[in-house]
């Protein structure tokens, strides 16, 4: 009886052994090398570039009353939190006509106003999304502590108010938005 059950636990062994089926391991590292990333675009073209805004001055209302634009919408990618600024690219618009010397129109008759925020940002003073506040040269915070995301926009609305002062032609200058990551 011995015997038999000792060939019993060699065969329970035995099988046990070549139940194991062999294995073997390989470890790799894999590592995400990411950059600080920003982009700004208008959502109208998907461009750094807009649209050119045309603001026509057609009665005497309009001189008397100013032009607005359409709303014009941009959009944030950032990876980091954000901020933008605003100025146009020189202190006096470019002027195309037949008057000369060319009339010196200062770019502070253009006013922008926020008109939508979605970028989880603060307006920054003075502009706001209940009156126009005056562009410059210089560069002015126009929103402020804006989230990370890929689909962080705002829209804004132009308006000028050059008055009756400047004679017929056109004026022209770029209004220019940077985003910053802080």
């Amino acid at each position: 009886m011995k015997k038999v059950l000792t060939i019993a636990a060699m065969a329970i062994v035995g099988f046990a052994a070549k139940a194991q089926t062999p294995s073997s391991t390989a470890t790799q590292t894999v590592n995400l090398n990411l950059s600080n990333a920003i982009e700004l675009t208008f959502t109208g073209n998907n461009s750094a570039t807009g649209a050119a805004v045309n603001l026509a001055f057609n009665t005497v209302n309009d001189y008397a009353n100013g032009v607005e634009s359409a709303n014009q919408e941009l959009k944030v990618r950032s990876n980091r939190r954000f901020g933008v600024a605003v100025k146009t690219s020189a202190a006096n618009f470019t002027y195309t006509g037949s008057v000369t010397p060319a009339p010196a129109m200062p770019v502070s008759v253009l006013g922008i106003k926020v008109m939508a925020n979605s970028t989880g940002g603060t307006i920054a003073t003075p502009f706001s999304t209940t009156a126009y506040a005056p562009l410059s040269a210089t560069s002015a915070n126009l929103l402020t502590n804006c989230s990370n995301g890929g689909n962080q926009t705002f829209s804004i609305k132009y308006e000028a108010e050059p008055g009756f002062t400047y004679p017929a032609g056109t004026y022209t200058t770029d209004v220019v938005y940077t985003a910053t990551q802080l």
